[in-house]
Formats: structure tokens, C-alpha cells, sequence
């Protein structure tokens, strides 16, 4: 069941997230070549054909179907006024699960660039209110690598619990890793809608 209508443009003082799209293409297909080698050792394997724009295109398409299906929220960041910068990272809200559950998975990256000022703690800090707000999430999950204590630091200060230690969790950097569990659940619960 669809709770939210209008595809997100979250904006605060530093930062935008909108819902990606087709017209993303070439912007994400460049953030991505440039990114490459920085994103690389935190992401699983990728292929050449990701720093395409026919890549992008087809995410972007793909995005307007999962969100319009109540499934996902990929969103691009952007700094306003500066739109010389192009996309600087993205964030999103995967494998929306509705009934008693009300949860989602997030994920996010940044460019080098970009990292130590800030921007992802005020890009979660504009995503958390629209998932527990006007998406009607519970429960958010994201998932770390032990070792990358930037994020491990961030999702703390966001109020994310450690909840659990996954063995060989995900295929990264050639070979299977571990992660740390954390969730955040909303401060103002609601019950779910009846199923049927």
C-alpha cells in the first residue's frame, strides 16, 4: 500500500536529496567515475558498465517504479547553489517491507571530497523525518563494515543501536564480509494498518 504521493525534495541548509531519476544519468554516471577508486573498497564488485550513463538511465527508471511500488526511496544529494558540484553522493531507503514490520534498509555514500563537513549527518538528519514521517517507517537498518568507523561514528551520533555482528555478510573488496547491525526506530510509534 502507497503512503506517499509526491516523490521527496528534502532540502536543508547545506544539502539537497531528491528522488533520482532518468535525468540523473550523466550526472551519476560522472560522480561515479570520479568516485571510483574511493567508493571501491566499500562497495560490492562493479562492473565497468556502472560508470555508464545507459546504466544510470536504466537505475533512474528502475527508481521512479520502485518508489511509485512502495519498494524504495533512491535518492541523489546535491549541494544547493553549487551546481558546478553535480551529484555528491547518494542515499537510499532499500527493500521498504510494510505490514508489522514497517522497515527499510539504508545506505549512503559521499564523495572524498565532500566527507568530514558534515553533509551526511544533515542529509540522514533531512531522510530520517521523511522515513518515519511521511513514508511511516518503524524501524530503520543499516549495515557497516567493522572497520569503517566514519560511518560506525555517524549512525551513533544519529542514535543508531549496534544491534548484532553478521559473519561473512556481504561480497566486498574480493571476498565475503562482516558487518555490524544497527537500526533506528522511530521515537513516535504507530500501529500498521490491518492487513487484507
Amino acid at each position: 500500500m502507497q503512503r506517499h504521493r509526491e516523490p521527496p525534495r528534502l532540502t536543508g541548509p547545506r544539502v539537497t536529496l531528491t528522488l533520482s531519476g532518468p535525468g540523473e544519468a550523466a550526472a551519476l554516471a560522472a560522480f561515479h567515475d570520479r568516485e571510483w577508486d574511493h567508493l571501491g573498497p566499500w562497495m560490492p564488485p562493479r562492473s565497468a558498465a556502472w560508470r555508464s550513463e545507459a546504466h544510470w538511465r536504466r537505475w533512474g527508471e528502475e527508481t521512479a517504479d520502485l518508489f511509485l511500488d512502495d519498494r524504495a526511496v533512491r535518492m541523489v544529494l546535491r549541494l544547493p547553489g553549487q551546481p558546478q558540484a553535480g551529484v555528491v553522493g547518494q542515499l537510499n531507503l532499500n527493500m521498504l517491507m510494510r505490514g508489522p514490520f514497517q522497515a527499510a534498509t539504508l545506505g549512503y555514500h559521499l564523495a572524498a571530497a565532500q566527507q568530514g563537513q558534515g553533509l551526511m549527518r544533515e542529509a540522514l538528519g533531512l531522510a530520517i523525518p521523511y522515513a518515519f514521517g511521511p513514508l511511516g517507517l518503524h524501524r530503520l537498518m543499516a549495515n557497516h563494515l567493522p572497520e569503517n568507523t566514519r560511518s560506525a561514528a555517524l549512525l551513533a551520533r544519529l542514535g543508531f543501536v549496534r544491534e548484532g555482528y553478521a559473519k561473512d555478510y556481504l561480497f566486498i573488496g574480493g571476498a565475503w564480509r562482516d558487518h555490524v547491525l544497527t537500526a533506528l526506530t522511530t521515537p513516535h510509534p504507530v500501529d500498521p494498518p490491518p492487513a487484507g
